[in-house]
């Protein structure tokens, strides 16, 4: 097993915590056709936010779960920061965990 797993695990965890913290979290899916956008992080249809919760944290979990290969490279924390470039602020504590996601996945700790 992979020895990034479980810090893996418990920074997604985190991440939601977070989503939810700052009411980023929606009990109602997006339509079939937004979750099917082929561009990065879903620009075209879904809030970052959405992508998050819809797309990014059920893929990971999944991966997680699957022991299937993890990736070596992630690059949402700079994604994060242009997105809540005006609300920095609310949004520090996301970045921050998603650069901390970003580290682990590179095998950075």
């Amino acid at each position: 097993m992979d020895s990034r797993v479980p810090l893996l695990a418990e920074q997604l965890l985190l991440i939601e915590r977070e989503l939810r913290l700052q009411h980023w979290w929606s009990e109602q899916p997006p339509a079939a056709e937004a979750l099917a956008s082929q561009q990065p992080f879903c620009v075209d249809t879904l809030a970052f936010e959405q992508w998050l919760q819809w797309i990014f944290l059920p893929r990971m979990k999944q991966l997680l779960e699957s022991a299937a290969a993890l990736p070596t490279a992630s690059g949402i924390q700079p994604m994060a920061e242009q997105v809540y470039q005006g609300e920095m602020g609310r949004a520090r504590e996301l970045i921050r965990l998603l650069g901390e996601f970003d580290r682990l996945i590179a095998g950075a700790t």
